[in-house]
């Protein structure tokens, strides 16, 4: 059984930065590739990043280029979301998502695995 487990998240004001954690356990983490997903109050679920089984392939949704970071270290069977001037619309609860495939994809509906997310609030 695949468990994914976010942390870090927490309050900020704007222009602060956070970085998410998401520890896997129970699959060969190494195989999969992990995303980012948020999903604010009143809207659907959005792909934030996506990133591969060797980090040789990432996207980013274009709101936050420039500004987060996805990384992994499989050797701690973990990926990261460093994320940096953060903005009020970036509020919203964070999930992590494991792909078993292996590429790094936007589509929400080829991810199989899903952490319990956490809260990321920033205020202006």
């Amino acid at each position: 059984q695949v468990q994914l487990v976010e942390s870090g998240g927490g309050l900020v004001q704007a222009g602060d930065s956070l970085r998410l954690s998401c520890a896997a356990s129970g699959g060969p983490f190494v195989t999969y590739a992990m995303g980012w997903f948020r999903q604010a109050p009143g809207k659907e679920r959005e792909f934030v990043a996506s990133i591969n089984r060797n980090g040789g392939s990432i996207y980013y949704t274009d709101s936050v280029k420039g500004r987060f970071t996805i990384s992994r270290d499989n050797a701690k069977n973990t990926v990261y979301l460093q994320m940096n001037s953060l903005k009020p619309e970036d509020t919203a609860v964070y999930y992590c998502a494991g792909n078993r495939r292996g590429w790094s994809t936007t589509s929400i509906s080829e991810y199989d695995y899903w952490g319990q997310g956490t809260q990321v609030t920033v205020s202006s």
